[in-house]
């Protein structure tokens, strides 16, 4: 029989067949202390890189990425051309094109134009609670997963809105450790994966490959080279070692 804690668990991991929009919303609280965080140190970033406070929230509202509106801060500080700025901020989010294709096939059923305004809306971290969650038998998933969206991304730009604000009072962000608020996020959102995936040794012999391949092409290629080389190169090594578990 079934404990009342387990089935509350399985609740959360697979919410109801008729949940929706509010379901979405709700299910994003977690992650919104995140997102308050790295968006207002993105704010800050962004206005001692001379970006206006509306500048800053128009990239929160149609670019989007906390990544790339980073990268975007510093590359304008140190003077980068346009033609610059698009290229590497088309590399650095090429990686939602995975993250939309590895939820696809929960709404194939829905008309094209609802799956362009979900996947435009999908993050890092929205995608990592809606891969746990989604299910085929979900009749509402599309509204709960715009009640996800939209709840994360408005918090987004309330949040750079507030770091853009306040930052007229934080010359050096650096000083307070601002500027390495999204390689902590990450690094945060990795250790979380690692223990919830329970394959430890897997995980590490994907970190080492990917020190190892990154210091080989390091001597003969760019930081930046270096760097895709080792991300595809893990990505490789740790694909086969999945399919050798499974044979």
């Amino acid at each position: 029989m079934e404990t009342a804690a387990t089935s509350s668990l399985n609740e959360l991991s697979h919410p109801a067949a008729n949940a929706g929009f509010w379901q979405g919303v709700k299910d994003c609280v977690p992650t919104l202390l995140g997102y308050l965080s790295i968006g207002f140190a993105c704010g800050v970033v962004g206005r001692t890189a001379g970006l206006s406070t509306a500048e800053i929230v128009l990239l929160s509202t149609f670019l989007y990425a906390g990544s790339a509106q980073f990268i975007v801060a510093g590359m304008i500080a140190a003077g980068g051309t346009m033609y610059s700025i698009i290229v590497t901020v088309l590399f650095v989010n090429i990686r939602h094109l995975l993250l939309s294709a590895a939820i696809s096939p929960y709404f194939r059923s829905f008309p094209w134009w609802k799956n362009v305004l979900l996947g435009s809306q999908l993050t890092d971290e929205t995608f990592g609670v809606a891969v746990n969650r989604l299910s085929n038998d979900w009749k509402h998933r599309d509204k709960w997963m715009f009640g996800l969206n939209i709840t994360a991304h408005i918090n987004w730009i309330a949040a750079t809105f507030a770091g853009a604000y306040f930052g007229a009072w934080i010359p050096d962000p650096e000083a307070y450790g601002l500027s390495f608020a999204l390689p902590a996020m990450f690094i945060g959102l990795l250790v979380l994966q690692m223990a919830h995936r329970k394959q430890i040794r897997t995980d590490l012999a994907v970190a080492g490959g990917a020190v190892v391949l990154f210091l080989a092409a390091f001597t003969v290629m760019s930081a930046n080279l270096a760097v895709l080389t080792a991300i595809i190169g893990a990505a490789c090594i740790g694909m086969v070692i999945e399919h050798g578990n499974q044979t």
